[in-house]
Protein backbone atom coordinates (compact mmCIF):
# COMPACT_ATOMS: atom_id res chain seq x y z
CA UNK A 1 0.00 0.00 0.00
CA UNK A 2 1.35 3.01 -0.87
CA UNK A 3 2.41 5.99 2.16
CA UNK A 4 -0.81 7.84 3.49
CA UNK A 5 0.47 11.64 4.04
CA UNK A 6 -0.34 12.32 7.35
CA UNK A 7 -3.31 14.77 6.68
CA UNK A 8 -4.66 12.02 4.88
CA UNK A 9 -7.98 9.79 6.97
CA UNK A 10 -7.40 6.26 6.57
CA UNK A 11 -10.02 5.85 3.98
CA UNK A 12 -7.92 7.44 1.10
CA UNK A 13 -6.11 5.58 -1.26
CA UNK A 14 -4.02 7.15 -3.76
CA UNK A 15 -4.89 6.23 -7.60
CA UNK A 16 -3.10 7.77 -10.65
CA UNK A 17 -5.12 10.10 -11.00
CA UNK A 18 -5.32 11.29 -7.53
CA UNK A 19 -6.41 10.60 -4.02
CA UNK A 20 -10.04 8.97 -3.20
CA UNK A 21 -11.54 8.66 -0.10
CA UNK A 22 -14.10 5.84 1.28
CA UNK A 23 -15.98 4.91 4.20
CA UNK A 24 -15.11 2.33 6.75
CA UNK A 25 -18.05 0.18 7.45
CA UNK A 26 -16.42 -2.38 9.04
CA UNK A 27 -18.91 -2.16 11.97
CA UNK A 28 -21.85 -2.60 9.60
CA UNK A 29 -20.49 -5.32 6.69
CA UNK A 30 -16.84 -5.66 8.08
CA UNK A 31 -15.57 -4.45 4.96
CA UNK A 32 -14.38 -0.90 3.53
CA UNK A 33 -15.47 0.49 0.34
CA UNK A 34 -15.11 3.15 -2.28
CA UNK A 35 -17.52 4.09 -4.85
CA UNK A 36 -17.96 5.91 -7.90
CA UNK A 37 -14.04 6.33 -9.06
CA UNK A 38 -13.84 7.06 -12.56
CA UNK A 39 -12.03 4.73 -14.77
CA UNK A 40 -11.89 7.17 -17.95
CA UNK A 41 -13.11 10.63 -18.87
CA UNK A 42 -17.03 10.87 -19.76
CA UNK A 43 -17.15 9.69 -23.19
CA UNK A 44 -19.59 12.49 -24.55
CA UNK A 45 -18.87 15.06 -27.24
CA UNK A 46 -16.17 14.10 -29.09
CA UNK A 47 -15.47 11.43 -27.10
CA UNK A 48 -18.61 9.16 -27.88
CA UNK A 49 -18.04 6.61 -30.20
CA UNK A 50 -14.35 6.50 -29.18
CA UNK A 51 -11.95 4.51 -27.17
CA UNK A 52 -12.20 5.73 -23.48
CA UNK A 53 -9.84 8.27 -22.79
CA UNK A 54 -8.20 8.24 -18.94
CA UNK A 55 -9.75 10.03 -16.02
CA UNK A 56 -7.90 13.87 -15.75
CA UNK A 57 -6.13 14.17 -12.60
CA UNK A 58 -7.55 15.85 -10.06
CA UNK A 59 -5.79 17.64 -6.56
CA UNK A 60 -6.59 16.69 -3.13
CA UNK A 61 -8.74 14.43 -2.33
CA UNK A 62 -11.60 12.76 -4.37
CA UNK A 63 -14.98 11.40 -2.08
CA UNK A 64 -15.35 8.02 -3.67
CA UNK A 65 -19.23 7.41 -0.76
CA UNK A 66 -21.54 7.12 -3.74
CA UNK A 67 -22.25 4.76 -6.53
CA UNK A 68 -21.94 6.57 -9.98
CA UNK A 69 -24.81 7.41 -12.19
CA UNK A 70 -25.46 4.09 -14.38
CA UNK A 71 -24.76 4.43 -17.63
CA UNK A 72 -27.26 6.04 -20.29
CA UNK A 73 -30.40 3.05 -21.04
CA UNK A 74 -33.79 2.81 -22.16
CA UNK A 75 -35.48 1.78 -18.61
CA UNK A 76 -35.88 -1.83 -18.03
CA UNK A 77 -36.85 -4.21 -14.98
CA UNK A 78 -33.06 -3.79 -14.29
CA UNK A 79 -32.43 -0.79 -14.80
CA UNK A 80 -31.89 2.01 -12.13
CA UNK A 81 -34.88 4.26 -12.05
CA UNK A 82 -35.04 7.69 -12.09
CA UNK A 83 -32.34 7.34 -9.00
CA UNK A 84 -29.69 5.07 -9.69
CA UNK A 85 -31.36 2.53 -6.84
CA UNK A 86 -33.82 0.09 -6.81
CA UNK A 87 -37.10 1.90 -6.02
CA UNK A 88 -40.14 2.86 -7.56
CA UNK A 89 -39.29 4.68 -10.14
CA UNK A 90 -38.26 1.66 -12.16
CA UNK A 91 -41.79 1.21 -13.12
CA UNK A 92 -42.47 4.48 -14.00
CA UNK A 93 -39.43 4.89 -16.43
CA UNK A 94 -39.21 1.38 -18.04
CA UNK A 95 -38.42 2.38 -22.29
CA UNK A 96 -37.50 5.78 -21.15
CA UNK A 97 -34.16 7.15 -21.21
CA UNK A 98 -32.46 7.03 -17.78
CA UNK A 99 -29.07 7.41 -16.48
CA UNK A 100 -26.11 9.69 -17.95
CA UNK A 101 -23.61 9.06 -20.47
CA UNK A 102 -21.12 9.78 -17.50
CA UNK A 103 -21.07 6.54 -16.56
CA UNK A 104 -17.36 5.07 -16.62
CA UNK A 105 -16.85 4.64 -12.87
CA UNK A 106 -16.01 1.22 -10.75
CA UNK A 107 -16.60 0.40 -6.98
CA UNK A 108 -14.30 -1.25 -4.63
CA UNK A 109 -14.89 -3.28 -1.39
CA UNK A 110 -11.93 -5.06 0.47
CA UNK A 111 -12.16 -6.75 4.29
CA UNK A 112 -11.89 -4.19 7.30
CA UNK A 113 -8.65 -5.73 8.20
CA UNK A 114 -4.78 -5.09 7.41
CA UNK A 115 -4.58 -7.91 4.82
CA UNK A 116 -2.68 -7.16 1.50
CA UNK A 117 -2.22 -9.14 -1.58
CA UNK A 118 -5.41 -10.62 -2.17
CA UNK A 119 -6.93 -12.07 -4.92
CA UNK A 120 -9.43 -9.74 -6.30
CA UNK A 121 -12.64 -10.50 -8.26
CA UNK A 122 -13.48 -7.65 -11.62
CA UNK A 123 -17.12 -7.87 -11.62
CA UNK A 124 -19.43 -7.59 -15.34
CA UNK A 125 -23.15 -6.80 -14.61
CA UNK A 126 -25.51 -8.33 -17.21
CA UNK A 127 -29.13 -6.38 -18.82
CA UNK A 128 -28.61 -7.86 -22.67
CA UNK A 129 -25.74 -5.31 -22.94
CA UNK A 130 -28.70 -2.76 -23.39
CA UNK A 131 -29.31 -2.13 -19.33
CA UNK A 132 -28.07 -2.58 -15.81
CA UNK A 133 -25.76 -0.78 -13.67
CA UNK A 134 -23.55 -1.19 -10.58
CA UNK A 135 -25.59 0.19 -7.75
CA UNK A 136 -28.08 -2.65 -8.02
CA UNK A 137 -28.30 -3.97 -5.11
CA UNK A 138 -27.67 -7.82 -5.33
CA UNK A 139 -24.02 -6.95 -6.76
CA UNK A 140 -23.14 -4.83 -3.64
CA UNK A 141 -19.72 -6.31 -2.86
CA UNK A 142 -19.55 -5.98 0.31
CA UNK A 143 -20.67 -9.69 1.91
CA UNK A 144 -18.45 -11.70 -0.96
CA UNK A 145 -15.42 -9.31 -0.16
CA UNK A 146 -15.73 -10.41 3.52
CA UNK A 147 -16.39 -14.21 2.81
CA UNK A 148 -13.76 -14.88 0.41
CA UNK A 149 -10.88 -12.57 2.10
CA UNK A 150 -10.44 -10.73 -1.36
CA UNK A 151 -10.96 -7.48 -3.18
CA UNK A 152 -14.29 -7.10 -4.82
CA UNK A 153 -14.52 -4.82 -7.94
CA UNK A 154 -18.18 -4.11 -10.44
CA UNK A 155 -17.91 -1.55 -13.08
CA UNK A 156 -20.30 0.33 -15.62
CA UNK A 157 -19.85 0.30 -19.10
CA UNK A 158 -21.20 2.12 -21.97
CA UNK A 159 -24.78 -0.03 -23.17
CA UNK A 160 -26.95 -0.40 -25.98
CA UNK A 161 -25.99 1.52 -29.69
CA UNK A 162 -23.56 4.01 -27.21
CA UNK A 163 -21.75 0.80 -26.31
CA UNK A 164 -21.76 -1.24 -29.86
CA UNK A 165 -22.08 0.78 -33.03
CA UNK A 166 -20.34 -0.32 -35.92
CA UNK A 167 -20.75 2.71 -38.63
CA UNK A 168 -18.22 3.47 -41.62
CA UNK A 169 -17.94 7.71 -40.78
CA UNK A 170 -17.09 6.88 -37.38
CA UNK A 171 -14.02 5.24 -38.75
CA UNK A 172 -10.78 6.78 -37.95
CA UNK A 173 -7.91 4.15 -38.63
CA UNK A 174 -7.28 4.62 -34.87
CA UNK A 175 -5.24 1.79 -33.80
CA UNK A 176 -7.36 1.92 -30.31
CA UNK A 177 -9.83 -0.91 -31.60
CA UNK A 178 -12.36 1.81 -31.51
CA UNK A 179 -13.26 1.11 -35.29
CA UNK A 180 -14.50 -2.28 -34.10
CA UNK A 181 -17.20 -0.38 -32.78
CA UNK A 182 -16.76 -2.34 -29.81
CA UNK A 183 -16.74 0.35 -27.28
CA UNK A 184 -17.92 -1.55 -24.36
CA UNK A 185 -15.46 -4.00 -24.87
CA UNK A 186 -12.85 -0.92 -25.02
CA UNK A 187 -14.63 0.45 -21.57
CA UNK A 188 -13.90 -3.18 -19.66
CA UNK A 189 -10.57 -2.98 -20.96
CA UNK A 190 -9.80 0.59 -19.59
CA UNK A 191 -11.43 -0.65 -16.07
CA UNK A 192 -9.02 -3.59 -16.06
CA UNK A 193 -6.10 -1.43 -16.99
CA UNK A 194 -7.18 0.47 -14.16
CA UNK A 195 -7.12 -2.46 -11.70
CA UNK A 196 -3.60 -3.43 -12.94
CA UNK A 197 -2.66 0.11 -11.50
CA UNK A 198 -4.41 0.84 -8.69
CA UNK A 199 -5.53 -2.16 -7.03
CA UNK A 200 -2.45 -2.43 -4.70
CA UNK A 201 -3.46 0.92 -3.21
CA UNK A 202 -6.52 -1.59 -2.06
CA UNK A 203 -4.75 -4.62 -0.88
CA UNK A 204 -5.45 -6.30 -4.21
CA UNK A 205 -2.91 -8.18 -5.84
CA UNK A 206 -2.62 -7.41 -9.94
CA UNK A 207 -1.26 -11.05 -10.45
CA UNK A 208 -4.51 -12.54 -9.19
CA UNK A 209 -7.75 -11.04 -10.72
CA UNK A 210 -10.64 -13.07 -11.40
CA UNK A 211 -12.95 -11.37 -14.00
CA UNK A 212 -16.52 -12.59 -13.82
CA UNK A 213 -19.45 -11.63 -15.88
CA UNK A 214 -22.93 -12.79 -15.81
CA UNK A 215 -25.76 -12.79 -18.81
CA UNK A 216 -24.30 -10.12 -21.07
CA UNK A 217 -21.69 -9.67 -18.48
CA UNK A 218 -20.77 -13.10 -19.40
CA UNK A 219 -20.78 -12.97 -23.32
CA UNK A 220 -18.48 -9.88 -22.67
CA UNK A 221 -16.38 -11.88 -20.53
CA UNK A 222 -15.64 -14.58 -23.53
CA UNK A 223 -15.29 -12.21 -25.93
CA UNK A 224 -12.55 -10.35 -23.69
CA UNK A 225 -10.90 -14.35 -23.39
CA UNK A 226 -10.80 -14.41 -27.15
CA UNK A 227 -9.67 -10.67 -27.79
CA UNK A 228 -5.94 -10.23 -28.75
CA UNK A 229 -5.80 -6.80 -26.64
CA UNK A 230 -7.02 -8.10 -22.93
CA UNK A 231 -4.02 -11.23 -22.69
CA UNK A 232 -2.86 -10.81 -19.19
CA UNK A 233 -5.16 -8.37 -17.36
CA UNK A 234 -6.93 -11.52 -15.91
CA UNK A 235 -6.17 -14.69 -15.06
CA UNK A 236 -9.20 -16.35 -14.30
CA UNK A 237 -12.61 -16.63 -15.25
CA UNK A 238 -15.90 -16.81 -14.23
CA UNK A 239 -18.76 -17.12 -16.97
CA UNK A 240 -22.63 -17.54 -15.63
CA UNK A 241 -25.31 -17.77 -18.00
CA UNK A 242 -23.33 -16.59 -21.22
CA UNK A 243 -22.07 -18.04 -24.62
CA UNK A 244 -20.02 -16.72 -27.68
CA UNK A 245 -21.59 -18.76 -30.28
CA UNK A 246 -22.60 -17.46 -33.95
CA UNK A 247 -25.45 -19.32 -35.19
CA UNK A 248 -23.02 -21.35 -37.68
CA UNK A 249 -21.47 -22.93 -34.52
CA UNK A 250 -24.61 -24.29 -33.54
CA UNK A 251 -26.93 -26.67 -34.12
CA UNK A 252 -29.82 -25.78 -36.68
CA UNK A 253 -33.18 -23.64 -34.84
CA UNK A 254 -30.40 -22.77 -31.85
CA UNK A 255 -30.84 -18.83 -30.93
CA UNK A 256 -27.02 -17.40 -30.90
CA UNK A 257 -25.77 -15.72 -28.40
CA UNK A 258 -23.45 -13.45 -31.25
CA UNK A 259 -24.60 -12.36 -34.45
CA UNK A 260 -22.08 -11.26 -37.20
CA UNK A 261 -20.25 -7.89 -37.87
CA UNK A 262 -22.75 -7.22 -40.90
CA UNK A 263 -25.79 -7.05 -38.56
CA UNK A 264 -24.22 -4.80 -36.41
CA UNK A 265 -23.01 -2.81 -39.38
CA UNK A 266 -26.50 -2.50 -40.68
CA UNK A 267 -28.20 -1.75 -37.56
CA UNK A 268 -26.02 1.08 -37.40
CA UNK A 269 -26.38 2.60 -40.70
CA UNK A 270 -30.13 2.14 -40.22
CA UNK A 271 -30.19 4.02 -37.41
CA UNK A 272 -28.32 6.81 -38.30
CA UNK A 273 -31.04 7.24 -41.70
CA UNK A 274 -33.53 7.60 -39.11
CA UNK A 275 -31.42 10.12 -37.16
CA UNK A 276 -31.63 12.15 -40.16
CA UNK A 277 -35.08 11.89 -40.51
CA UNK A 278 -35.85 12.67 -36.79
CA UNK A 279 -33.64 15.76 -36.98
CA UNK A 280 -35.45 17.17 -39.88
CA UNK A 281 -32.43 16.72 -42.81
CA UNK A 282 -34.31 14.23 -44.92
CA UNK A 283 -38.34 13.35 -45.62
CA UNK A 284 -38.14 9.33 -45.41
CA UNK A 285 -34.82 6.65 -45.73
CA UNK A 286 -34.71 6.95 -49.37
CA UNK A 287 -33.88 10.82 -49.11
CA UNK A 288 -31.98 9.97 -45.79
CA UNK A 289 -29.89 7.63 -47.84
CA UNK A 290 -29.33 10.49 -50.89
CA UNK A 291 -28.64 13.01 -47.83
CA UNK A 292 -26.03 11.00 -46.79
CA UNK A 293 -24.54 10.06 -49.66
CA UNK A 294 -23.55 13.72 -50.18
CA UNK A 295 -21.73 14.02 -46.82
CA UNK A 296 -18.47 13.65 -45.82
CA UNK A 297 -17.89 10.79 -43.43
CA UNK A 298 -16.58 13.86 -40.56
CA UNK A 299 -19.90 15.72 -41.68
CA UNK A 300 -22.24 12.32 -40.77
CA UNK A 301 -19.97 11.92 -38.04
CA UNK A 302 -20.07 15.69 -36.34
CA UNK A 303 -23.77 14.84 -36.81
CA UNK A 304 -24.15 12.23 -35.06
CA UNK A 305 -22.22 13.40 -31.96
CA UNK A 306 -23.93 16.49 -31.94
CA UNK A 307 -27.38 14.62 -31.27
CA UNK A 308 -29.17 14.36 -28.04
CA UNK A 309 -28.09 11.29 -26.84
CA UNK A 310 -31.68 10.52 -25.25
CA UNK A 311 -33.16 11.04 -28.81
CA UNK A 312 -30.72 8.13 -29.99
CA UNK A 313 -31.71 5.65 -27.59
CA UNK A 314 -36.04 7.04 -28.13
CA UNK A 315 -34.83 6.33 -31.89
CA UNK A 316 -33.37 2.78 -31.88
CA UNK A 317 -36.38 1.38 -29.38
CA UNK A 318 -38.84 2.95 -31.90
CA UNK A 319 -37.07 1.35 -35.20
CA UNK A 320 -36.11 -2.30 -32.71
CA UNK A 321 -32.50 -1.01 -33.44
CA UNK A 322 -31.82 -2.20 -30.09
CA UNK A 323 -29.86 -5.46 -30.60
CA UNK A 324 -26.74 -5.13 -28.87
CA UNK A 325 -23.62 -7.04 -27.49
CA UNK A 326 -19.89 -8.16 -28.75
CA UNK A 327 -19.17 -7.05 -32.60
CA UNK A 328 -16.79 -10.03 -33.93
CA UNK A 329 -15.33 -7.30 -36.28
CA UNK A 330 -11.68 -9.79 -36.73
CA UNK A 331 -9.73 -7.22 -34.16
CA UNK A 332 -11.10 -6.51 -31.12
CA UNK A 333 -13.10 -9.24 -31.40
CA UNK A 334 -12.39 -12.88 -33.63
CA UNK A 335 -14.36 -12.53 -36.66
CA UNK A 336 -15.69 -16.46 -35.11
CA UNK A 337 -14.20 -16.79 -31.14
CA UNK A 338 -15.27 -20.28 -30.81
CA UNK A 339 -13.13 -21.16 -33.99
CA UNK A 340 -10.62 -19.00 -32.18
CA UNK A 341 -10.78 -21.14 -29.01
CA UNK A 342 -10.48 -24.51 -31.30
CA UNK A 343 -7.37 -23.16 -32.61
CA UNK A 344 -5.50 -22.54 -29.14
CA UNK A 345 -6.18 -18.72 -29.83
CA UNK A 346 -7.24 -17.39 -26.31
CA UNK A 347 -6.34 -16.89 -22.86
CA UNK A 348 -6.62 -20.25 -21.61
CA UNK A 349 -7.53 -19.47 -18.05
CA UNK A 350 -9.02 -21.05 -15.20
CA UNK A 351 -12.33 -20.61 -16.04
CA UNK A 352 -15.82 -21.73 -14.13
CA UNK A 353 -18.73 -21.78 -16.03
CA UNK A 354 -22.71 -21.48 -14.60
CA UNK A 355 -26.14 -21.71 -15.45
CA UNK A 356 -29.77 -22.03 -13.95
CA UNK A 357 -31.89 -24.99 -14.81
CA UNK A 358 -34.66 -22.96 -15.68
CA UNK A 359 -32.76 -19.97 -17.65
CA UNK A 360 -35.79 -19.45 -20.42
CA UNK A 361 -38.53 -18.58 -17.37
CA UNK A 362 -36.99 -15.10 -17.89
CA UNK A 363 -37.20 -14.93 -21.05
CA UNK A 364 -40.85 -16.01 -21.62
CA UNK A 365 -41.39 -13.16 -24.03
CA UNK A 366 -38.89 -14.88 -26.75
CA UNK A 367 -41.82 -17.38 -26.78
CA UNK A 368 -43.37 -15.69 -29.55
CA UNK A 369 -40.00 -16.66 -31.56
CA UNK A 370 -41.69 -20.05 -31.69
CA UNK A 371 -45.19 -18.81 -32.86
CA UNK A 372 -46.97 -18.42 -29.74
CA UNK A 373 -48.10 -15.66 -27.46
CA UNK A 374 -45.58 -13.91 -25.07
CA UNK A 375 -45.40 -16.61 -21.59
CA UNK A 376 -46.17 -13.64 -18.93
CA UNK A 377 -49.62 -12.16 -19.71
CA UNK A 378 -48.88 -8.70 -17.96
CA UNK A 379 -46.34 -5.96 -18.69
CA UNK A 380 -43.45 -5.18 -16.88
CA UNK A 381 -44.81 -2.35 -14.88
CA UNK A 382 -47.79 -4.45 -13.72
CA UNK A 383 -45.37 -7.21 -13.07
CA UNK A 384 -42.46 -4.88 -11.11
CA UNK A 385 -45.53 -3.24 -8.63
CA UNK A 386 -46.94 -7.10 -8.20
CA UNK A 387 -43.28 -8.37 -7.28
CA UNK A 388 -42.45 -4.80 -5.15
CA UNK A 389 -46.44 -5.17 -3.45
CA UNK A 390 -46.21 -9.37 -2.97
CA UNK A 391 -45.80 -10.72 0.73
CA UNK A 392 -43.64 -13.99 0.26
CA UNK A 393 -44.40 -14.53 4.11
CA UNK A 394 -48.61 -14.62 3.58
CA UNK A 395 -51.02 -16.99 1.58
CA UNK A 396 -50.81 -15.20 -1.47
CA UNK A 397 -54.50 -14.15 -3.60
CA UNK A 398 -52.62 -14.12 -6.99
CA UNK A 399 -52.27 -17.29 -9.14
CA UNK A 400 -50.17 -18.72 -11.72
CA UNK A 401 -53.25 -17.62 -14.02
CA UNK A 402 -53.18 -14.02 -12.81
CA UNK A 403 -49.46 -13.87 -15.13
CA UNK A 404 -49.35 -16.30 -17.34
CA UNK A 405 -50.80 -16.47 -20.67
CA UNK A 406 -53.94 -19.18 -20.59
CA UNK A 407 -52.08 -20.56 -24.05
CA UNK A 408 -49.39 -22.01 -21.38
CA UNK A 409 -51.92 -23.16 -19.09
CA UNK A 410 -51.86 -26.30 -17.14
CA UNK A 411 -48.12 -25.45 -16.83
CA UNK A 412 -46.42 -29.02 -16.72
CA UNK A 413 -48.46 -30.13 -19.47
CA UNK A 414 -46.28 -32.24 -22.14
CA UNK A 415 -45.11 -30.28 -25.18
CA UNK A 416 -47.35 -26.85 -24.88
CA UNK A 417 -47.69 -26.04 -20.68
CA UNK A 418 -45.24 -22.91 -19.84
CA UNK A 419 -42.31 -25.53 -18.55
CA UNK A 420 -41.70 -27.53 -21.51
CA UNK A 421 -41.81 -24.41 -23.57
CA UNK A 422 -39.47 -21.91 -21.53
CA UNK A 423 -37.50 -24.96 -21.42
CA UNK A 424 -37.03 -25.15 -25.06
CA UNK A 425 -35.63 -21.68 -24.94
CA UNK A 426 -33.81 -22.98 -22.08
CA UNK A 427 -31.96 -25.43 -24.68
CA UNK A 428 -31.93 -24.08 -28.19
CA UNK A 429 -30.68 -20.75 -26.36
CA UNK A 430 -28.79 -20.79 -23.13
CA UNK A 431 -27.89 -24.46 -23.23
CA UNK A 432 -26.78 -24.88 -26.63
CA UNK A 433 -23.93 -22.05 -26.30
CA UNK A 434 -23.04 -23.32 -23.13
CA UNK A 435 -22.45 -26.85 -24.27
CA UNK A 436 -20.60 -24.94 -28.04
CA UNK A 437 -18.05 -23.31 -25.35
CA UNK A 438 -17.53 -26.41 -22.93
CA UNK A 439 -17.06 -28.69 -25.41
CA UNK A 440 -14.82 -26.11 -27.36
CA UNK A 441 -12.63 -25.48 -24.34
CA UNK A 442 -12.21 -29.06 -23.43
CA UNK A 443 -10.37 -29.49 -26.15
CA UNK A 444 -7.98 -26.75 -24.88
CA UNK A 445 -7.57 -26.82 -21.30
CA UNK A 446 -8.50 -29.14 -18.05
CA UNK A 447 -8.99 -26.54 -15.38
CA UNK A 448 -12.64 -26.44 -16.29
CA UNK A 449 -15.82 -26.42 -14.04
CA UNK A 450 -19.37 -26.11 -14.69
CA UNK A 451 -22.67 -25.99 -12.19
CA UNK A 452 -26.06 -25.67 -12.85
CA UNK A 453 -28.21 -23.72 -10.65
CA UNK A 454 -31.54 -25.50 -9.56
CA UNK A 455 -32.81 -23.53 -6.35
CA UNK A 456 -37.17 -22.90 -6.79
CA UNK A 457 -37.91 -21.99 -3.60
CA UNK A 458 -40.00 -19.37 -4.13
CA UNK A 459 -43.93 -19.26 -2.60
CA UNK A 460 -46.34 -20.08 -5.29
CA UNK A 461 -46.98 -18.41 -7.58
CA UNK A 462 -43.30 -17.56 -8.43
CA UNK A 463 -42.11 -21.20 -8.11
CA UNK A 464 -43.79 -22.06 -11.43
CA UNK A 465 -43.29 -18.53 -13.17
CA UNK A 466 -39.60 -18.25 -12.29
CA UNK A 467 -38.57 -21.41 -10.70
CA UNK A 468 -34.49 -21.45 -11.54
CA UNK A 469 -34.71 -18.45 -13.84
CA UNK A 470 -31.88 -17.04 -15.47
CA UNK A 471 -29.94 -14.68 -13.13
CA UNK A 472 -31.58 -16.20 -9.89
CA UNK A 473 -27.69 -17.82 -9.01
CA UNK A 474 -26.61 -13.99 -8.69
CA UNK A 475 -28.14 -13.27 -4.94
CA UNK A 476 -26.50 -16.19 -3.94
CA UNK A 477 -23.15 -15.29 -5.28
CA UNK A 478 -23.10 -12.27 -3.94
CA UNK A 479 -24.94 -13.31 -0.69
CA UNK A 480 -27.37 -10.07 -1.50
CA UNK A 481 -31.69 -10.97 -0.27
CA UNK A 482 -33.16 -8.17 -0.94
CA UNK A 483 -34.66 -5.35 -1.23
CA UNK A 484 -33.67 -5.75 -5.40
CA UNK A 485 -36.44 -6.11 -7.95
CA UNK A 486 -36.88 -9.99 -7.68
CA UNK A 487 -36.64 -10.07 -3.57
CA UNK A 488 -39.84 -9.96 -2.82
CA UNK A 489 -41.30 -12.74 -5.36
CA UNK A 490 -38.16 -15.65 -4.36
CA UNK A 491 -36.97 -14.78 -0.57
CA UNK A 492 -39.68 -16.33 2.34
CA UNK A 493 -38.91 -17.44 6.07
CA UNK A 494 -39.87 -20.52 4.55
CA UNK A 495 -37.28 -21.00 2.63
CA UNK A 496 -34.53 -18.30 4.35
CA UNK A 497 -32.39 -21.64 6.27
CA UNK A 498 -32.07 -23.52 2.96
CA UNK A 499 -31.57 -20.55 0.80
CA UNK A 500 -28.61 -18.82 3.30
CA UNK A 501 -26.87 -22.42 3.46
CA UNK A 502 -26.77 -22.65 -0.29
CA UNK A 503 -25.21 -19.10 -0.61
CA UNK A 504 -22.66 -20.14 1.84
CA UNK A 505 -21.42 -22.91 0.00
CA UNK A 506 -21.48 -21.50 -3.62
CA UNK A 507 -19.44 -18.53 -1.81
CA UNK A 508 -16.92 -21.09 -0.31
CA UNK A 509 -16.40 -22.47 -3.78
CA UNK A 510 -16.04 -18.72 -5.10
CA UNK A 511 -13.71 -17.66 -2.27
CA UNK A 512 -11.74 -21.20 -3.21
CA UNK A 513 -11.48 -20.49 -6.90
CA UNK A 514 -10.29 -16.69 -6.27
CA UNK A 515 -7.72 -18.06 -4.12
CA UNK A 516 -6.43 -21.28 -5.71
CA UNK A 517 -7.91 -21.57 -9.08
CA UNK A 518 -9.60 -24.30 -8.06
CA UNK A 519 -13.59 -23.76 -6.64
CA UNK A 520 -13.17 -26.94 -4.48
CA UNK A 521 -14.04 -25.64 -0.85
CA UNK A 522 -15.12 -27.84 1.94
CA UNK A 523 -18.06 -25.99 2.44
CA UNK A 524 -19.52 -27.91 -0.64
CA UNK A 525 -19.90 -31.13 1.13
CA UNK A 526 -18.37 -33.16 -2.01
CA UNK A 527 -15.86 -33.18 -4.47
CA UNK A 528 -16.31 -30.84 -7.57
CA UNK A 529 -14.86 -32.69 -10.95
CA UNK A 530 -13.75 -30.79 -13.58
CA UNK A 531 -16.64 -30.96 -16.88
CA UNK A 532 -17.90 -32.90 -17.93
CA UNK A 533 -19.05 -33.36 -14.47
CA UNK A 534 -21.35 -31.02 -13.21
CA UNK A 535 -22.24 -29.64 -9.85
CA UNK A 536 -25.52 -29.15 -9.14
CA UNK A 537 -26.44 -26.21 -6.62
CA UNK A 538 -29.97 -26.69 -4.85
CA UNK A 539 -31.05 -26.78 -1.22
CA UNK A 540 -34.22 -27.92 0.40
CA UNK A 541 -36.09 -25.14 3.18
CA UNK A 542 -33.64 -26.18 5.56
CA UNK A 543 -30.27 -27.36 4.10
CA UNK A 544 -28.06 -26.63 1.31
CA UNK A 545 -28.50 -30.31 -1.39
CA UNK A 546 -25.43 -30.11 -3.40
CA UNK A 547 -23.93 -32.70 -5.53
CA UNK A 548 -22.52 -34.08 -9.03
CA UNK A 549 -24.55 -35.07 -12.05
Amino acid sequence: MAEQAANDGPMVRQTVAGKVEGVDDSAGSGTWWWKGIPFAQPPVGPLRWRAPVAPSPWTGVRQAREFGPACLQNGRLFGPGANNRYDATIAGTLNTPVGSEDGLTLNVWRPASAAQQLPVLFFIHGGSNISGYAADPVYDGARLARRANAVVVTVQYRLGVLGFLQLAPLRTGSDTGEDSGNFALLDLLAALRWVQANIAAFGGDPGKVTAMGQSAGAINLLALIASPLAQGLFHQAIALSGGISLAANLPPESLPTLLPASAYEAQGRALLLHLLVADGKAADLPAAEAYAAGQTDAQLADFLRAQDARTILATALAHRLTVSGPIPDGTVVPADPIAAIAAGRYAKLPMVVGITRDEGKLFAPFLTLFGGKPGIRIDDATRFRLMQDFDPDAPAALGVADLLDPSYLPATAPDTGYDAMTGLITRRFMEASRDNLLRTLQTQQSDLWHYRFDWAQEPPPWDTVYGAAHAFDLPFVFGNFGPSVFANAVNSRANQAGRTALSDAMMAGIAAFLHTGDPNAAALGTAWLPWPATLVFDATADAARIGLR
